[in-house]
């Protein structure tokens, strides 16, 4: 879970960090928002089916913003791999 990665450094958040992070292979897991627009997280979403990338769609725009630890709704995370 995202709640988890519990260090700034292994995480990132916002569509664009997002697709970054799976693009450059760096994402292990990517969280979307069920309530985000699906035109913006539609093209993370391809990406990670194509990457074979785990992907949760469980959470609110809020309650992603909180298990991130940031103080805005968030449309998309990334649990990125270890080192």
């Amino acid at each position: 879970c995202v709640e988890q990665a519990h260090s700034p450094g292994r995480r990132v958040t916002g569509l664009r960090q997002t697709q970054k992070a799976v693009l450059a292979g760096r994402a292990e897991r990517v969280f979307l928002a069920k309530d985000a627009d699906p035109a913006r997280t539609e093209p993370i979403l391809q990406l990670c089916r194509q990457s074979g990338i785990p992907v949760d769609r469980e959470l609110t725009m809020a309650r992603l913003g909180r298990a991130c630890r940031i103080e805005v709704g968030c449309a998309a995370a990334a649990e990125l791999k270890s080192p």
